[in-house]
């Protein structure tokens, strides 16, 4: 029983299909069933049931998982351990990030960390808080930053950094002299809004009811879901929409674009860095973690 039988094993498991640890472990499906095979033939017993389309775990099967996960956790600190000692901390990280700290903080995050640590090689998703938060549970990605809480029990999440959203409108629009504007004339004016999911759109809503307006009340025109979608729209006169000031700082610094208030409604709201409870981070990420929480120790 190898490392790799256990590591394809656990692909299956979590992906709940053959073609999936497949494409994951870069090898052919036929390959994938035999190293699965092979792990049920040395242990006198099977390990996955297909029901219909899904590969699930019998009895057996989830008793190898759990002890599966820890061996290969085991194995990735042994090995960073000795990268450590030999001071060339090396290997891949998944991060994951919703929009506005997948693009504007976490690049230069990893471009920082690189610095110390150059072996590393980073892949970045990102997509909204909702899917990184599901690939967080579901081992896609190790590690994230998303823009709002999950009530999920099995995400831990520490705050890291604080925004406060602003009324995005034309340079030429009557509001563009403005600082601020009340929910009654906003209301009234064509919206953009995000997706559900994102941590933009989550925020807004939330500002909205705890101000005691309702957001059925605002003129929705348009639902864009990528935020230079939304900022495209803004500039073609679409609609107004409510972003960071991050995602269209260089906008206004040109005076393209003007962000104002509205009044009375609290759009403050925070970044959080995010991982599963479930999972087991590898050294990478734990140290990548640390780094971060370093870097943002006195919020």
């Amino acid at each position: 029983m190898g490392f790799w039988q256990l590591l394809v094993f656990i692909n299956v498991i979590e992906f709940k299909s053959f073609s999936e640890a497949a494409k994951a472990c870069g090898l052919a499906q036929p390959t994938v069933s035999s190293h699965i095979k092979q792990l049920e033939s040395h242990l006198g017993c099977l390990l996955i049931d297909r029901i219909g389309k899904k590969a699930v775990p019998t009895k057996a099967g989830e008793i190898l998982f759990g002890y599966a996960k820890r061996l290969i956790a085991l194995q990735a600190k042994a090995e960073a351990a000795i990268s450590d000692f030999l001071g060339e901390m090396k290997g891949s990280l998944d991060v994951g990030g919703s929009t506005i700290p997948g693009v504007y903080i976490l690049p230069q995050l990893m471009a920082d960390f690189r610095r110390d640590f150059p072996k590393v090689l980073f892949s970045l998703d990102i997509d909204s808080t909702n899917s990184i938060i599901r690939k967080l549970n579901e081992g896609q990605t190790e590690i994230g930053i998303v823009g709002s809480l999950s009530e999920q029990k099995s995400i831990n999440q520490k705050k890291i950094i604080s925004d406060e959203m602003m009324l995005i409108v034309p340079n030429n629009h009557r509001w563009s002299k403005r600082n601020q504007i009340s929910f009654d004339s906003f209301k009234k004016e064509p919206f953009i809004k995000r997706e559900n999911g994102s941590g933009t759109w989550n925020s807004f809503r939330r500002g909205l009811k705890n101000a005691g307006f309702d957001f059925d009340d605002v003129n929705v025109v348009s639902e864009i879901r990528d935020t230079n979608g939304v900022i495209a729209g803004i500039k073609g006169h679409l609609g107004v929409s409510v972003l960071s000031p991050l995602a269209v700082s260089n906008e206004l610094k040109s005076k393209d674009l003007h962000a104002l208030r509205i009044t009375g409604v609290d759009l403050k709201r925070n970044f959080f860095l995010t991982w599963s409870s479930k999972r087991t981070l590898s050294p990478i990420a734990d140290l990548f973690k640390s780094f971060i929480e370093k870097k943002f120790q006195s919020i």
